[in-house]
């Protein structure tokens, strides 16, 4: 392995202190701005900004001709009575990096209680959600950006779904299909032209027209509709590309099974590590550095408000296995060195052993570290929240394997056995995991010294021998 530090012999744990003090300032930030922001009795302040997936609502994918003008995109879905502070818009861009598209995510909360308020009953209400009211709502906003010249009681080809366009085409009948009462014959052929114009917009222009006159050229497509097109349809501004909705006990539901497997992983390290080791020392260590990862990275969400959704819970969950492994590296340097020093003091055991992995460390969180910086200036908003969770956690993650994790298992240890952290000279015996170390003991030296004393009183002869020539 390379070694970055070559017989480096720095006092990690002389410090310890100050990173302790360090993190219970963080944690306690966390915690206050979790508390204050829960008592907080303005509607649009939480103690974390939940995302979709937990809280549920609807998320969609909408498409514009021009750059999209964001405020005016929340003004306009503010007016069909969503609550702003819950409207989150995010620029999309082609790829990591890229310049941005003219597509915006939006994501909108639960709009039971706003149609509630608009007089319709629980169940009614529950019921549109279910069907996609927050696609209504989203669509209604988007009319706005539409010229008034170009509606006039027309119907939007980029709103417009399969079955209205071929009814609409069949009500209109431009191809006078229908004159001769073949009226099967002209359903069918109106919708041979639906579905050619619909496949074309979403599948050639990935669900914009930009204008009637694409259509009047397309493949299957007789002359004869081109004055019905420019009289009954146009082209609207914007479109829905894709509309999903999470309800409220599906978001709770997840939200809960992200607890739960958080909670279990750390019980399954804790099993592992304390079997692995034979001491819960090491176990329980290596779970409060992973909880104190944790804790600092949901405080620093909480401060910030950034967004936690199901993809932070996957970046809590990588850094939960990566700590973890930090962790696990230094403590088994421990145990190793615990079977040939078997007389040094285990502090003192537990430091060479965080220097002798230094350049382990340094390489490894660095070159993860080195990708999560390539995200975070990248990734663009879709990505903040997920690049920002690993960002955190990494450093995080790394100071508490070192800060955090020895240092309280060498409390734990030093509590159950507290000579084993005696300096020499003290007589003890102690039990660290599977290993039994006696410390150095002057025992010894004062047997020799009143067998000497003795040997005098009783006026015989002793041979007294130097430690040194020894």
């Amino acid at each position: 392995m390379i070694e970055i530090f070559k017989h480096a012999n720095y006092d990690f744990l002389g410090k310890k202190w100050l990173f302790i003090g360090l993190s219970w300032v963080l944690i306690l930030v966390g915690a206050a701005s979790v508390a204050w922001r829960a008592l907080n009795k303005n509607p649009g302040v939480h103690s974390f900004n939940l995302g979709v997936d937990f809280v549920g609502g609807t998320l969609a994918d909408v498409k514009f001709k021009g750059k999209p003008d964001l405020n005016r995109l929340r003004a306009a879905l503010e007016q069909q009575g969503i609550d702003g502070h819950k409207i989150t818009l995010q620029p999309v861009s082609e790829q990591i990096g890229q310049p941005l598209k003219n597509e915006v995510l939006i994501r909108l909360p639960n709009l039971v209680g706003v149609e509630r308020q608009a007089g319709q009953s629980e169940t009614a209400a529950r019921a549109t959600t279910d069907a996609d009211i927050g696609k209504q709502k989203i669509r209604a906003a988007l009319e706005t950006f539409n010229n008034p010249a170009d509606v006039q009681n027309k119907v939007d080809l980029n709103a417009i779904g399969r079955d209205r366009l071929k009814d609409e085409l069949v009500r209109i009948d431009p191809l006078n299909l229908r004159a001769g009462g073949a009226t099967q014959s002209a359903d069918a052929r109106y919708t041979e032209i639906a579905n050619r114009i619909i496949d074309y917009r979403d599948k050639e222009r990935s669900g914009l027209i930009n204008s009637v006159d694409e259509i009047k050229n397309l493949g299957g497509i007789e002359p004869q509709l081109s004055q019905a097109l420019d009289q009954h349809f146009f082209a609207g501004a914007a479109a829905v590309k894709s509309a999903e909705a999470v309800s409220p006990q599906v978001g709770a539901d997840l939200r809960n099974r992200a607890i739960y497997v958080t909670l279990l992983a750390c019980a399954g390290m804790l099993l592992f590590v304390a079997f692995r080791f034979k001491s819960w020392g090491f176990g329980i260590g290596a779970i409060v550095a992973v909880v104190h990862d944790v804790l600092i990275t949901l405080g620093i969400f909480s401060i910030l408000q950034w967004e936690i959704n199901l993809t932070v819970i996957a970046a809590l969950l990588t850094l939960v296995g990566y700590s973890m492994n930090d962790t696990i590296v230094i403590f088994d340097r421990i145990r190793e060195t615990l079977r040939i020093k078997r007389r040094e003091r285990l502090e003192k055991l537990a430091n060479d052993a965080i220097n002798q992995t230094l350049s382990r460390t340094i390489i490894t969180s660095g070159l993860t570290f080195l990708t999560v910086v390539a995200l975070v200036l990248f990734g663009g908003e879709v990505l903040k929240s997920f690049s920002w969770a690993l960002f955190i956690g990494i450093i995080v993650g790394t100071y508490s394997s070192i800060y955090i994790a020895s240092p309280f298992m060498l409390w734990w240890e030093g509590h159950r056995s507290s000579p084993r952290l005696a300096g020499p000279g003290v007589p003890a015996t102690a039990t660290v995991g599977s290993t039994t170390t006696t410390a150095p003991s002057a025992a010894p030296s004062t047997a020799r010294a009143g067998a000497t004393r003795g040997g005098k009183k009783k006026g015989k002869k002793t041979r007294t021998v130097s430690p040194v020539g020894r």
